[in-house]
């Protein structure tokens, strides 16, 4: 992907677009259809997601 990111703005900026990519994926699943690996990739973008989160709350805190 990318350097990384240090400054607080663009950590916003870059939680905003994964959560927007979670609603995309999530409009995108036809409920009938569905099946595991739709969740599976949910959960995998959820995860890298809650990983960011540690990282950057550990950047604040410096």
């Amino acid at each position: 992907m990318g350097g990384a990111i240090h400054d607080k703005k663009e950590q916003m900026k870059y939680l905003q677009n994964r959560f927007d990519m979670v609603m995309n994926v999530l409009e995108s699943i036809d409920p009938e259809q569905a099946g595991v690996e739709e969740i599976d990739r949910l959960l995998s973008i959820l995860d890298d997601i809650e990983m960011k989160c540690k990282q950057f709350r550990r950047d604040w805190e410096e």
